[in-house]
Parts: structure tokens; sequence; C-alpha cells
């Protein structure tokens, strides 16, 4: 047997198997995605909170230039932050 034969190879050397990263760096990696999304999601949901207010604080000049009425706007600006 020669010498070449004799070393093991890791699966990252392996050319038909990609390497996985190990549990510790996979459990990081997904945990920084689960929070990346869910600062999105809040950020997202903030930002129409933020529009459904301003819709409040329009006037009913501003309100017809779009198009909504008064009791539309105060309909929509009164909606809960999850809807």
């Amino acid at each position: 047997m020669n010498t070449i034969a004799t070393i093991p190879h890791s699966r990252a050397e392996l050319p038909c198997q990609p390497a996985r990263p190990s549990g510790r760096r996979g459990f990081v990696s997904r945990l920084v995605r689960v929070v990346g999304s869910l600062a999105r999601w809040i950020d997202n949901v903030l930002e129409h909170r933020r529009s459904r207010l301003a819709l409040l604080e329009m006037t009913d000049d501003q309100l017809k230039d779009i198009g909504i009425s008064r009791c539309d706007a105060h309909h929509e600006g009164l909606k809960p932050f999850w809807d």
C-alpha cells in the first residue's frame, strides 16, 4: 500500500459532496436568518402603522387629492397594526 492511499479524506475534500457547516455554525446561520426575517417583518408592520397614522393627520384637501374620504381614512387609520 502506498502512502497516498492511506491518507483519509475529509468530507470537505470530496468533490461530489458539498462541505456542510458544523452544527453550531449551522444553528447560528439559521438563527441570524430568523432574526433578520423577524426584524424585516417588524419594520414592515411599523411602516404600515406610520402610513395609517399619517392618513389621520391629513387635511380634507390632501385626502381629496389622493381620492380617499375622511371616513375611509379614519377607518384605515384605526386598524390594528397586525391587520
